[in-house]
């Protein structure tokens, strides 16, 4: 069922960050964008991720993120998977740890791209009902 490879619904164009990049352009980027996961590269390899819950358990006011960088709060050992990994395994991952976003790395460790947990739930979702229609509006 979820013998698919990662690549067939992972996001492609990630959004990223660097390692010395404030805090604050990271908050910006979270806010705008609806994320809760970005990467951090140096050149295309992946050196950690910073997440929303990172910001949140940091216990700092927002005030305070321009003089706080990535790097000094990034997550350094990232679990990841690679493109030809199934998409059961991704949710395996995610079912057996407290993160809901992989990065998606190749042999060298540069990224390739990002998946989710919501990207998980709307492979299955639109597998069991390939035909659905919207019962509901959002007001």
């Amino acid at each position: 069922m979820m013998n698919e490879p990662i690549s067939s619904i992972m996001t492609q164009k990630v959004v990223t960050v660097r390692p010395s990049d404030s805090l604050a352009a990271v908050r910006k980027i979270l806010f705008e964008k609806h994320l809760h996961h970005l990467p951090v590269l140096e050149g295309r390899k992946l050196v950690g991720i910073i997440t929303s819950y990172d910001l949140v358990k940091l216990g700092k006011c927002h005030d305070e993120y321009d003089g706080i960088i990535v790097k000094d709060v990034m997550t350094q050992k990232v679990a990841t998977l690679g493109p030809n990994n199934k998409i059961g395994a991704a949710a395996q991952v995610f079912l057996e740890n407290l993160f809901h976003g992989l990065p998606i790395v190749n042999d060298d460790r540069d990224l390739v791209g990002i998946i989710t947990t919501h990207d998980v739930l709307k492979y299955q979702f639109n597998k069991e009902y390939p035909k659905h229609q919207l019962y509901w509006e959002v007001a």
